[in-house]
This record gives structure tokens, C-alpha cells and sequence, in this order.
């Protein structure tokens, strides 16, 4: 596998590519609630299968309030529990790292608390609703 970080408007489209697929079309999130005026703030990664010219995930990353927040984090639905989430999670932290960032949060699904808390997370908050999905915000201290 491997990583390519959004450069450019097509490697944009490709990112909103697969959250639309998992977000919109999967989950059923409204179209207008995925899609935000972040979108040319934060730095967005899409994950690769070698040798693919397809991505099969992605994430972004912003600055907010001294903390890396790590958003949209989502995988094609063949590749989940591959351990290829781990890798999209992995690449913000370093990336959150190497921009001084010591601390990262992010809103996770409820569903995928258990899958967070493995990568050294802890639940912050009770469950609220986001999108109209039971999320929980998730931190980590990144110097641990």
C-alpha cells in the first residue's frame, strides 16, 4: 500500500470520491452536510492498494486550537478490517507531528470506538450525534 498526499483538484476529486461513496451513499449522510469550507484548509492523504491506480481511502487533516484534528477518515468497504485504517490513522499522527502538533482528537463513530481505543485513543465525551450517526470525540496525546 501506500500514501499520496493531495496536491492538486483531481487528487481532491478523488478523496470526495470515496466519502461520498462511504459517507453519502453508505452511511446517509446529507450531501450538503459532507462537504465543508475546510475542504482547501486541511491537508488530505489517499491511501493506495500497491500497484493501484484507484485509491481505497482517505482522511484530512487540520490544525484546530493547537490540536491535530483528524477527520473523514474512511475506507472503501472491501478493505475495512485489513488494517489498512491503522496506516490512514498513522500517517496523520506523523503528519500532525511533524507540525508541532502534541495532541489529536478526532469525532469517531460509535461504532468504531473499540478500533480507535486500539491506536492508543480515549473516549472523551459521551455519544452525540453528528451527520445523524452516535459519534464519541476521541483524543491522544501524540508525545506518549
Amino acid at each position: 500500500m501506500r500514501i499520496e498526499y493531495v496536491k492538486d483538484d483531481a487528487g481532491l476529486q478523488k478523496a470526495f470520491s470515496i466519502r461520498r461513496e462511504v459517507f453519502v451513499e453508505e452511511q446517509g449522510v446529507p450531501l450538503a452536510d459532507e462537504f465543508d469550507q475546510y475542504e482547501t484548509l486541511a491537508e488530505h492523504i489517499l491511501l493506495f492498494q500497491e500497484d493501484a491506480d484507484s485509491p481505497v481511502g482517505t482522511a484530512r487533516l487540520r490544525a484546530v486550537d493547537g490540536w491535530a484534528k483528524l477527520e473523514r477518515i474512511c475506507l472503501l468497504a472491501p478493505y475495512r478490517k485489513s488494517g489498512l485504517g491503522s496506516v490512514i490513522i498513522g500517517t496523520l499522527e506523523k503528519m500532525a507531528a511533524e507540525r508541532g502538533l502534541r495532541q489529536a482528537k478526532l469525532h469517531g463513530q460509535k461504532q468504531a470506538e473499540g478500533f480507535y481505543q486500539k491506536l492508543g485513543y480515549e473516549t472523551a465525551s459521551s455519544v452525540f450525534m453528528e451527520d445523524g450517526i452516535p459519534h464519541v470525540l476521541m483524543v491522544k496525546d501524540l508525545q506518549a
